[in-house]
């Protein structure tokens, strides 16, 4: 769903009643498809689907929706961004896992980086020590399930592959 001509900038600054569009973000007001109100999509340039969905405020006429402006898309796309990057931090943190556990007498932090690759997703184990250095490393399934108890068996089986 396009509201430009075949022949405007896509990258050119809009400012409608129902559409904004600036510093990389679209906003588009539309009739919500579950209610008779209105929400407001966001929209980051080059994406195919918005970032953001959420509610939007009904007009004086209680029919129509109240027309976007200046600080109302300043805030959305503010809203929007921190949706974007908090979401981001929860797939790094999901993909990228660490934990410090005891084995012996040795401090050894854990981690398990997963690669989620449509055709062959993997995982990489790792265990390193307190200066860092790398002890061990292995591919194990993204399945794996890191944890102080998984860790500390993987450490004190000298590292052999997880049963």
């Amino acid at each position: 769903m396009t509201d430009l001509a075949p022949d405007q900038d896509p990258d050119a600054k809009i400012e409608q009643p129902r559409l904004w569009r600036d510093v990389g973000w679209t906003a588009r007001v539309m009739k919500n498809e579950d209610d008779d109100g209105w929400a407001v999509a966001m929209i980051k340039d080059g994406e195919p689907e918005p970032a953001l969905i959420g509610p939007w405020t009904m007009g004086r006429d209680k029919k129509n929706p109240k027309p976007l402006d200046g600080n109302a898309f300043n805030t959305l796309v503010k809203t929007a961004k921190e949706f974007v990057r908090r979401h981001e931090q929860q797939l790094h943190a999901s993909l990228h896992q660490s934990i410090a556990v005891t084995s012996g007498n040795a401090r050894v932090t854990v981690s398990l980086d997963i690669v989620p690759d449509e055709d062959n997703p993997y995982a990489t184990l790792t265990a390193r020590d307190e200066t860092d250095e790398q002890l061990a490393q292995l591919r194990v399934s993204p399945a794996f399930k890191l944890n102080r108890a998984s860790a500390t068996a993987w450490a004190d089986n000298n590292y052999q592959r997880p049963g």
